[in-house]
């Protein structure tokens, strides 16, 4: 299975239902495979290797994944929030892509094609005819998207979907053409995550008619999910923290439209999740847990859970909230010691999963899924005695902020570039509304002065503002083990026993 037989199912079995965009002037099924005909064959036309998306959400995303399908090249959805110098490195690497953007300006050299430029494309003669001959001749098993994804280093990876990753995700997850007419999905998660992929197929494939917010603002998501009878969405912990703190404000509830709530990506403050569930009474919650590499969800908390979990006097049930849920049926999750064996319920381990969306797979290092089918998250955690998940942290330092993953030597790269700092540690902080802000812990060099707000700009300066510190700690020496390893645990206690003095 590939994705342009998706295409022609979608296409073919719902050619005059407006999919994306507004009712009244969005595109079809029919239309979709038009535009997408029409951007594989100026992909072909230019002789790219690859197409790249640079700009904010848009009916353009799902239009450019498909044409990169069609015209038999991988798609890569680029963060177009990255500095200068991070996008020239990522376009380094690229061999002979076209850039879908509407900010040509910054890959010069580029081949590149404009957002309304490239929905306006002529159409192709045979547009039935190019999707037929692509979803006849495309291998499975060829790449169809890649994502840029950071660990603990600060060199960005290309995470590898291959088509047959993202159809079993769609076939294990979502039923085809299952939904009224009136359903619609607002996507205001930005489009180089793996959940704006996953959003994007799985919607169009069940039929729901997909809205996108070019950037989210929370009182804007509210006035959208209510003006256009909105009934599923998907945030990230730090969009619903900033929509319930909106509610809060307004002193409403959310719009009754909304059937569906689904977020992931991050953990959640249990506050958050109960006052959200008590502003949106009438709407079913889904927590989503998955990676890039597991080409998204592979454990969800469903509604029926959020309910009962909410209600029940059972302390361990009631923790339940704090969970993601239990495995897809099409996913085996386990979580191992580090001898490789299942831990006992309860007992804390390296969280590991095998199926056929997993893909584990890199670029630059190849497939990381071990020789009996386990992939490492690289996450920590426990199933509970009736096999609800629960993450504990990552297993590496990895900053998880609002949903998007922060590399913490990036940063202390830009820090240890100061003429004041002989060096630097970043870790995440837990913080109930992002998930983790970022704590910063300088050695200063001796006899020489500087302020936390200096090297604050300094970073604004060289990265964007969501890589900036947010703490900025002066310490004499870094706690470490006997081996030599930075203990962050002990410096991130640093900055909530500050807090706690101060508050």
């Amino acid at each position: 299975m590939n994705l342009a037989i998706i295409l022609d199912m979608v296409a073919d079995g719902m050619p005059a239902r407006v999919l994306i965009g507004d009712r009244g002037d969005g595109l079809t099924g029919a239309d979709l495979r038009d535009r997408a005909a029409a951007g594989a064959r100026q992909v072909t036309a230019t002789e790219a290797s690859r197409l790249l998306y640079l700009a904010p959400n848009g009916p353009a995303f799902p239009v450019a994944l498909f044409a990169a399908t069609l015209a038999g090249v991988p798609f890569l959805p680029v963060n177009y929030r990255l500095g200068d110098e991070q996008l020239a490195g990522i376009m380094s690497r690229q061999e002979s892509p076209l850039v879908v953007t509407d900010t040509p300006e910054r890959v010069p050299g580029a081949v590149t094609v404009g957002i309304d430029e490239f929905l306006a494309l002529p159409a192709d003669d045979d547009p039935a005819a190019m999707s037929a001959t692509a979803a006849a001749v495309t291998d499975p098993d060829s790449i169809a998207v890649l994502l840029m994804t950071s660990g603990t280093t600060a060199a960005p990876k290309s995470a590898v979907l291959r088509h047959s990753n993202l159809a079993a995700y769609l076939f294990g997850s979502v039923e085809f053409d299952s939904v009224p007419e009136t359903d619609a999905t607002l996507v205001s998660v930005p489009p180089y995550h793996i959940a704006a992929v996953a959003n994007a197929l799985s919607n169009l494939y069940s039929g729901r008619r997909i809205v996108y917010q070019r950037q989210f603002a929370p009182a804007e998501w509210l006035d959208r999910v209510a003006g256009e009878r909105v009934t599923h969405a998907m945030v990230v912990p730090t969009m619903l923290a900033r929509i319930v703190g909106e509610l809060g404000a307004r002193g409403t509830e959310g719009p009754g439209s909304l059937r569906s709530l689904s977020y992931g990506g991050a953990k959640i403050a249990p506050e958050v999740i109960e006052e959200a569930l008590r502003l949106f009474p009438g709407t079913g919650f889904v927590n989503a847990y998955g990676l890039t590499e597991t080409a998204s969800s592979i454990a969800v908390l469903g509604p029926e859970d959020h309910q009962a979990a909410i209600a029940s006097d059972d302390p361990a049930v009631r923790a339940r909230l704090g969970s993601v849920g239990r495995p897809l049926p099409t996913v085996e999750i386990e979580v191992q010691d580090e001898a490789g064996k299942p831990c006992a319920a309860g007992e804390i381990g390296d969280i590991v999963v095998r199926g056929a969306q997993v893909a584990g797979e890199y670029l630059e290092a190849g497939s990381l899924v071990r020789d009996d089918g386990w992939f490492p998250t690289r996450d920590r955690g426990y199933l509970d005695a009736d096999g609800y998940l629960f993450v504990r942290g990552r297993a590496d330092d990895t900053i998880i902020r609002g949903g998007e993953n922060i590399a913490p030597a990036e940063i202390e790269d830009v820090l240890n570039g100061h003429p004041a700092v002989l060096d630097s540690v970043v870790a995440g902080v837990p913080d109930a509304e992002w998930g983790h802000r970022i704590g910063a812990f300088i050695i200063v060099r001796p006899g020489v002065e500087v302020t936390p707000a200096d090297l604050q700009g300094w970073v604004r300066q060289r990265l964007r503002g969501s890589k900036t510190p947010d703490y900025l700690l002066f310490v004499e020496e870094f706690p470490t083990t006997p081996t030599g390893k930075v203990l962050r645990r002990e410096l991130v206690a640093l900055v909530e026993t500050e807090s706690s003095a101060r508050s």
